[in-house]
């Protein structure tokens, strides 16, 4: 792809054709404030809050200008800061503020956007709040949607669509009344929503937050345990107990993205019902035994069967879970105990 060079705050900066100058500038370490732009999703232009100044055109979107030869952009103005600090605070005013309570806290984008700008509240009191209370939908099993917190972004509208193809969310309703909201304002439990959670990690505010969450203490990186795609995730670790799952977004297999199950089903690590040993029956009770003791029983079981009825009296049945090489040597190892019976879950 052809490189271009153009000039921001007099700084010239080498990129793709392609980009538009906000990218091109926060790759380049240049914040330009923004809420509803992603790398993952195309540019909307909706928070209208990265406004820039081009040299001979005036004030514009970074999010949407296309990047070309020669540009001169500032980023700090007076005008530029003027423009920017109404749309942030006509955001902040109709916004629910309960930041020390809110999951995002610290980690929230409108707080970035409020400090970098340094919004006053004094001048905020003299706006006319418009803050609506709408109900909470708690209704989901794995996060909670808040649309007090909402700031309009449509990351989660541009999520679903784009990425997942699945569209539950859209903008509805005009003016002071527009929301996120599902077909029909139902509850999200009530959609076709897949629980993917894309959405949810997405979100720069508190509006989309998953249920009972920890910040962990450090971070893991492995790989998925419940299908054989080999997806990337990062562990999100407190103590000895894992409390929280990202995908790993330098994983070439999911680039970041996951599934139902691998961001949400971890409980089953530290679930009370979990076997962590082998278990042998004796005297018609499950007796806790070592991997060598059980091993030991399984090939006895094995010969004594293929004795009796013959090796196809012996069959196997093998799991996405483990790697193509593991599979291999499971149904290498049926084969040489003489039976051709073995099946596998993914099969169709």
């Amino acid at each position: 792809m052809r490189k271009i060079t153009f000039v921001i705050n007099g700084r010239k900066i080498e990129t793709n054709e392609r980009n538009t100058i906000l990218r091109a500038s926060l790759a380049h370490g240049i914040y330009i404030p923004h809420l509803c732009d992603h790398p993952d999703l195309t540019p909307f232009g909706g928070c209208r809050l990265c406004v820039v100044e081009i040299e001979g055109r005036g004030l514009t979107i970074s999010c949407k200008a296309p990047v070309e030869e020669g540009l001169v952009v500032q980023t700090e103005t007076p005008v530029i800061n003027k423009v920017r600090r109404i749309a942030a605070e006509l955001l902040i005013v109709n916004h629910h503020a309960e930041c020390l309570q809110c999951v995002r806290n610290t980690e929230c984008k409108l707080q970035d956007i409020a400090a970098y700008i340094g919004i006053e509240a004094d001048h905020l009191q003299r706006l006319r709040q418009t803050a609506g209370d709408h109900p909470i939908d708690n209704s989901n099993p794995f996060f909670i949607r808040n649309p007090n917190k909402c700031v309009l972004c449509g990351i989660c509208v541009r999520t679903c669509e784009e990425i997942n193809g699945v569209r539950v969310l859209d903008f509805a309703f005009r003016g002071y009344e527009t929301k996120i909201s599902t077909l029909m304002n139902k509850p999200i439990n009530e959609s076709v929503c897949e629980s993917c959670g894309e959405c949810v990690v997405r979100c720069p505010t508190g509006a989309l937050i998953i249920k009972d969450y920890q910040r962990p203490d450090r971070v893991v990186t492995t790989i998925c345990p419940y299908c054989g795609t080999g997806c990337g995730i990062q562990l999100g670790v407190r103590g000895n107990k894992v409390v929280s799952v990202r995908g790993d977004r330098d994983n070439p297999i999911n680039k970041g993205q996951l599934c139902v199950k691998g961001r949400f089903g971890y409980h089953f690590i530290d679930h009370p019902d979990r076997l962590t040993t082998p278990l042998i029956k004796r005297n018609g009770a499950f007796v806790k035994a070592s991997w060598d003791k059980a091993l030991e029983l399984v090939a006895t079981k094995f010969k004594e069967a293929q004795d009796r009825y013959g090796p196809e009296a012996l069959a196997g049945l093998s799991s996405a879970r483990i790697t193509n090489e593991e599979n291999y040597l499971f149904q290498k190892l049926l084969r040489c105990l003489g039976t051709n019976s073995i099946d596998h879950c993914a099969r169709l």
